[in-house]
């Protein structure tokens, strides 16, 4: 029996991140994913929307049909 696992090259927030320390966030997807850890990737709100950031993935949870990931953000990209 198999398990569905969708592999992501880039972090789409949807704005349902959450910050935990100053650098520091984590997010909740439904189903099973894996990210690249210890490697910089793009942080976006979209698929489709522009870059918002840079971010190393440090930690991944999966459980329950759930993956939690928490990152740190390294670079934000800023219009002001």
């Amino acid at each position: 029996m198999g398990m569905p696992v969708e592999f992501n090259t880039m972090i789409v927030t949807k704005g349902n991140e959450q910050r935990i320390e100053e650098n520091m966030f984590q997010l909740t997807k439904e189903g099973y994913r894996i990210y690249p850890i210890d490697i910089p990737i793009e942080v976006r709100k979209t698929i489709e929307g522009e870059i918002v950031g840079k971010a190393i993935v440090e930690k991944l949870q999966l459980a329950e049909n759930k993956t939690v990931v928490t990152y740190r953000l390294l670079a934000l990209n800023s219009t002001n």
